[in-house]
């Protein structure tokens, strides 16, 4: 399957995504992971003996979008591995056994195995967020803490497509400059303007939306998980939400926290994309909690 809807996609995609790093304003690699779905790309910050911090971005997006108003703090607090989703936007190159049969958790071993890491920090956005708790609840003892940016636990399929149905339909259908403003606006808070001021990642986020084939993320899949089994994450997760934000904000998944004892904020004056609306807020909530 093809990740990009044309080669022409595929290189703007590219361009601006590197033109995002460019702008991180602190020290970078890049490097390629080998893992058992194909070629893993990551970016990694800060000193290596500092505590190692996982980074895992959302669906429809990748590491040099969504870390660029974050990597400059936590790198100064933490080893920081931002991690490009294999068969997503960013530069990972998934092999034939992706499409086959994926395991979310056998790939983050493989990465984790890759730079000898033994115990890890993680913080997720969205289904980056998933990730974060997904992995706490399969390899407990491979995590220290995670916190989930924008992120619920769902309690059925049916829940988490008619909230992503509602959420980005129908403009991502339509993916011209308006409908990308018109998207932005729908999923932020009142502080959109930190996303649409920035034209380097307002454009990487159109070329996203218009060139990339949302079908190549399909094999990251949503496990539903029973009430019974999240009582490893109460002292191991903090789930940070927005106030205006659709996608997990709602009586249902509050309740579902809640009910499980799980911690979590509310976070004010942000939506969906939490840590670009409030930056220095989630920076600080982040570093404190790890500590």
């Amino acid at each position: 399957m093809k990740r990009y809807k044309n080669p022409l996609g595929r290189q703007l995609i590219y361009n601006s995504y590197d033109l995002l790093l460019n702008s991180w304003d602190t020290k970078y690699e890049e490097r390629e992971v080998d893992t058992t779905y194909g070629r893993t790309h990551v970016i990694t910050a800060g000193d290596p003996q500092s505590p190692p911090l996982l980074l895992f971005h959302g669906t429809a997006d990748n590491s040099a979008m969504m870390w660029i108003y974050n990597i400059k703090e936590l790198s100064e607090e933490f080893y920081v591995i931002a991690v490009d989703a294999i068969g997503g936007s960013g530069k990972s190159e998934p092999n034939t056994k992706y499409y086959k049969s994926f395991h979310q958790a056998t790939w983050i071993d493989d990465i984790l195995r890759s730079f000898q890491i033994h115990t890890i920090n993680i913080c997720g956005v969205s289904y980056g967020a998933y990730l974060a708790y997904h992995y706490t609840l399969k390899r407990p003892m491979n995590v220290n803490k995670a916190v989930c940016l924008a992120g619920r636990i769902p309690s059925t399929q049916f829940e988490v497509i008619t909230k992503m149905m509602a959420a980005f339909l129908p403009e991502a259908l339509f993916p011209s400059e308006r409908n990308c403003k018109k998207l932005l606006r729908k999923l932020s808070g009142t502080n959109s303007s930190k996303f649409e001021d920035n034209e380097v990642l307002m454009s990487h986020w159109y070329y996203l939306l218009k060139y990339f084939n949302n079908k190549s993320m399909m094999q990251h899949k949503i496990e539903i998980n029973e009430d019974a089994e999240l009582s490893v994450l109460k002292d191991k997760v903090v789930f940070l939400i927005g106030k205006y934000d659709r996608l997990t904000n709602y009586p249902k998944a509050i309740k579902r926290l809640e009910d499980n004892e799980l911690n979590y904020k509310i976070i004010n004056n942000a939506g969906h994309a939490i840590n670009h609306e409030q930056a220095d807020l989630i920076n600080k909530e982040i570093i404190e909690f790890l500590a």
